[in-house]
């Protein structure tokens, strides 16, 4: 063996790159005047892309392998540059390593709500946010449109881009999508999909693909969440009068559990504003005009009391119809009146909650006793 091939053979470079770093979405093989030796060997994992650029000009993207650069195996360069100079190469290369595994885990979210018309809703303003991942398709488009000379490339130089893709095409799909707020739960993956197939096209002109793309919540505003928790709440409550007795119970415990805070008066005061509101919950099922608190007249401050009493009985206001109009509701002390002046009589039609359509009043006990005019027998007869 002469001199010259021991030089060339401890002169052969290897070239290959191990990623540790799980973000390096490009690195570039950095050689001292990046001269690349004639024979060189370049190792190309699995999960890796290298690029080949020969004095400013891409020549060639190797897929994962173990290669030999000589001409025999990379005839393009040939058309490039003759590589007759042994192991001092008089010109420039440069390798790229690209990451071609997915990058997993990404972030994105609507910086600011997304304006819609709701069906139910009306116009309304919602928030969301997920997750995707992203890997490098095309190598060399990606050197070319998106790298460049950077010697280092990770994936935080382009998340903040890809973010705003994602979330402009969001922003068009949701809104002219016609899905109630209330159903979007339902149709995440749905919508997931038809949101990855809208940016695929752009990142494509990138050289990367998204394989993945979850939404993992759609919100409102904090004020409407509110206003929706509150309408569910009075949806689950049911009965309105039972609900308000059973919520001035549960003020009159807790008053009582905290006597060092007022426990009797905040006994009273509960037991008086749920008395008070049973009232007008009986008074709003019957149609009578209403006070602050459900009544004609201020209600009397009621005393303390261990137990309160039962609600007093309703009663019952009629209303008339004559020649195809109505009129009312009239109390059953009004209804004497009229009907002594003769302004109502057996045949009139008269109705009142919880009866069964239209009836003429003599035919209704409560009001058929209205319409006696004889005086009982005088005592002794």
């Amino acid at each position: 063996m002469g001199i010259f091939d021991f030089l060339t053979g401890e002169f052969i470079d290897v070239i290959h790159w191990v990623d540790d770093t799980r973000d390096t979405m490009v690195w570039r093989f950095e050689r001292e005047g990046h001269a690349i030796k004639y024979g060189a060997k370049l190792t190309v994992r699995e999960g890796q892309a290298a690029v080949f650029v020969h004095e400013g000009q891409l020549a060639d993207v190797f897929t994962p392998g173990l290669y030999m650069l000589e001409t025999n195996n990379m005839p393009i360069l040939t058309t490039l540059q003759h590589w007759d100079h042994g192991f001092q190469s008089p010109f420039k290369s440069e390798i790229y390593f690209v990451n071609t595994t997915r990058f997993n885990d990404l972030k994105w979210g609507t910086k600011n709500p997304i304006m819609l018309r709701d069906p139910e809703f009306g116009p309304t303003r919602i928030r969301a946010f997920g997750t995707y991942t992203v890997r490098v398709k095309d190598p060399a488009k990606f050197l070319i449109e998106i790298v460049g000379t950077d010697g280092e490339f990770t994936m935080d130089e382009i998340s903040f881009q890809i973010r705003n893709i994602i979330v402009q095409e969001f922003s068009r799909v949701i809104a002219g999508s016609g899905i109630p707020v209330l159903d979007m739960a339902a149709n995440t993956a749905d919508l997931g999909k038809l949101i990855a197939a809208e940016v695929s096209p752009v990142l494509e002109g990138y050289g990367l693909e998204m394989p993945e793309f979850y939404i993992e919540n759609i919100s409102l505003p904090p004020a409407v969440e509110a206003a929706l928790d509150k309408r569910t709440s009075m949806g689950l409550a049911g009965d309105l009068g039972k609900f308000t007795q059973y919520s001035a119970a549960e003020a009159m415990t807790a008053a009582a559990n905290n006597p060092g805070q007022g426990g009797g008066m905040g006994a009273g005061l509960g037991m008086g504003m749920g008395m008070a509101m049973a009232q007008q919950m009986s008074n709003m099922a019957a149609g009578q005009p209403s006070g602050p608190w459900g009544s004609s007249a201020p209600a009397a401050p009621q005393p303390a009391a261990h137990a309160a009493p039962p609600p007093p009985p309703v009663e019952h206001v009629w209303h008339i119809a004559v020649d195809g109009q109505t009129s009312g509701p009239f109390s059953k002390a009004k209804m004497g009146r009229m009907a002594t002046d003769g302004e109502i009589t057996r045949d009139t039609h008269v109705w009142t909650a919880g009866q069964d359509g239209w009836k003429k009043a003599g035919d209704v006990q409560e009001l058929a006793q209205l319409f006696t005019i004889l005086p009982p027998p005088p005592p002794g007869a």
